[in-house]
């Protein structure tokens, strides 16, 4: 989820991609997690990529609820974070020299 977007960088909070299948196996179980929030410099940002589907492939964030029943914007709200401005829009995914982040 995107907290805050500026000529300065962006703030992201969630989970790294690499943790997806876990982290939704303990929401599902309702085991307690903390989402981690990262900073990435402008300058280390190469693209941002809307969360959609992709023909008959799911997106992560439908994925997720299909897999919990949980919308993730609603999980990481809950957890304490606010985004900047809530458009109401798709997960975005920053990739900044080698990083994921969901």
């Amino acid at each position: 989820m995107v907290l805050a977007l500026s000529p300065e960088g962006l703030s992201l909070t969630g989970i790294e991609l690499a943790s997806f299948e876990d982290f939704a196996v303990m929401v599902k179980d309702g085991e307690p997690f903390t989402a981690a929030v990262v900073f990435f410099p402008m300058h280390r940002i190469e693209r941002m990529e809307l969360d959609l589907p992709d023909g008959s492939l799911p997106s992560l964030t439908q994925r997720f609820v299909a897999k919990t029943g949980v919308q993730p914007s609603e999980l990481l709200a809950s957890s304490g974070f606010a985004p900047a401005d809530d458009s109401g829009g798709g997960t975005l995914r920053a990739a900044s020299s080698g990083e994921e982040s969901a």
